[in-house]
């Protein structure tokens, strides 16, 4: 009988081959691990979570107004508006960061353009496919109105960050871009696009004539703060800023100023308006919200105003920014 045994060399060869194959499958794994977390490092997560959240606050609100005109499909184009709104987002911090390098490279060094880990031609095969798949999507789902707004955040977009307008060299022009396009246009378009898929005719109501109002001044006190954490590579970049020009600690109190004035504002708009609000959400929260903000402006002061203790301040302004999304459709 032969030997059915098999050949020594042969097995030796087998496990090379597997060992290789083995080695080639994690080192493919390793790779599209490294380029999706430099994907989604690319998309500035804290940006996407205010887009994402706002959108879900303006529509959750629009169908508490009218639940019986409420069904499924209104589901798919709720996700296919987000799907955009995130398209848009990923468009405009994208071309951002082609264009700011040198300046991430000493404010933003973990950022993946800048550390390295996503080439600018990927950079910008990424940023075109989200304009394009962003545009295709609302002109597909939402009409020529809801179609044209989205092309000017876009505009806007661009030309706050593209030579030769570059108009985030210029504070004030800056603060009233960032304002229009996360305050405004985005409460105003998702409110008037539901209201549309509803089947129903824009009409201001004044929850969401607050929220406008109020997201729109949230966001010009997040552009005014964005420079704090930055003001050393903007000043290497001669990028003119408030916090370059008035310094990190005056502009730290005009934000949290502002914001205190906003929550002041929302409070005195609850207490003068029962009939449109909710007093019993809106004063406490709006309280507490205010007393964390000054408790947090008061760490800052303490900790005489490092880096660290900056990043740390900028990212509670943020997380205030979801929590009034948050209890949005509560009030």
């Amino acid at each position: 009988m032969a030997d059915l045994a098999e050949d020594p060399r042969v097995s030796l060869s087998r496990q090379a081959c597997s060992k290789a194959d083995a080695a080639g499958s994690s080192t493919l794994t390793t790779k599209l691990s490294e380029f999706r977390d430099s994907c989604w490092r690319f998309l500035r997560p804290h940006t996407i979570r205010g887009t994402a959240l706002g959108s879900i606050a303006l529509v959750a609100k629009a169908l508490m107004e009218n639940p019986n005109l409420i069904n499924w499909w209104l589901t798919f184009k709720a996700f296919y508006g987000l799907a955009a709104l995130i398209c848009g987002n990923g468009y405009i911090v994208g071309i951002n960061q082609i264009y700011d390098i040198g300046i991430d490279k000493v404010n933003k060094p973990y950022l993946p353009i800048a550390a390295g880990d996503l080439s600018v031609q990927s950079a910008w095969i990424l940023v075109l496919l989200f304009a394009a798949a962003g545009l295709l999507i609302v002109a597909w789902n939402f009409g020529p109105f809801i179609t044209s707004l989205y092309c000017l955040g876009l505009f806007l977009g661009t030309i706050y960050s593209v030579p030769p307008f570059r108009l985030k060299r210029f504070p004030v022009v800056a603060f009233l871009i960032i304002a229009t396009v996360r305050g405004f246009l985005l409460n105003f378009g998702v409110y008037y696009a539901t209201r549309a898929a509803l089947g129903l005719s824009f009409k201001w109501s004044a929850p969401v004539t607050f929220i406008t109002a109020f997201v729109t001044l949230f966001a010009l006190v997040i552009a005014i703060t964005k420079d704090l954490p930055d003001v050393e590579g903007d000043r290497k970049f001669q990028i003119s800023t408030l916090a370059t020009k008035l310094g990190v600690r005056n502009i730290a109190f005009l934000g949290s100023g502002l914001l205190l004035a906003n929550y002041l504002g929302a409070i005195l708009v609850a207490i003068y308006m029962p009939e449109a609000f909710r007093r019993s959400i809106m004063v406490p929260a709006h309280a507490l919200l205010a007393l964390g903000l000054i408790f947090q402006a008061w760490i800052l002061e303490q900790a005489k105003y490092t880096k660290e203790a900056i990043s740390q301040f900028y990212r509670f302004i943020w997380n205030l920014f979801y929590t009034e999304y948050i209890i949005f459709p509560l009030i």
